[in-house]
């Protein structure tokens, strides 16, 4: 059964992957090709994976302009820990914030596809 926190889980993943495509795939694939050792041979992509998420322009946008739903969202999570899925609407508000984040305003400091 999905809760609010696997949802915002998942929603920050499709973030992530919106964002950071590249990244997202070369790991995906080191993981699957190595399905023993994938912690010692993927970290690296990992690694790349992280900083792509701290320092996407669009990423750290969504960041500032949404921190006040995101911590409405910890904090109901705090709040109702046996039932969490009373915070979707927290998490819905969320999404609702971090897809109107106004990218123009970034101009050319946005990263070029490759």
């Amino acid at each position: 059964m999905l809760n609010a926190a696997s949802c915002f889980r998942q929603a920050a993943m499709e973030i992530t992957t919106k964002y950071c495509q590249k990244e997202m795939e070369q790991y995906g694939a080191c993981v699957a090709s190595h399905p023993s050792s994938w912690q010692q041979q993927c970290h690296d992509l990992k690694v790349q994976v992280a900083q792509c998420t701290s320092s996407h322009p669009v990423i750290r946008k969504i960041r500032t302009d949404c921190a006040g739903e995101f911590t409405e969202f910890e904090k109901c999570l705090r709040e109702n820990q046996a039932s969490a899925l009373t915070c979707s609407p927290h998490v819905t508000r969320f999404l609702a914030c971090a897809e109107s984040v106004d990218v123009k305003s970034l101009g050319n400091s946005l990263p070029q596809p490759t």
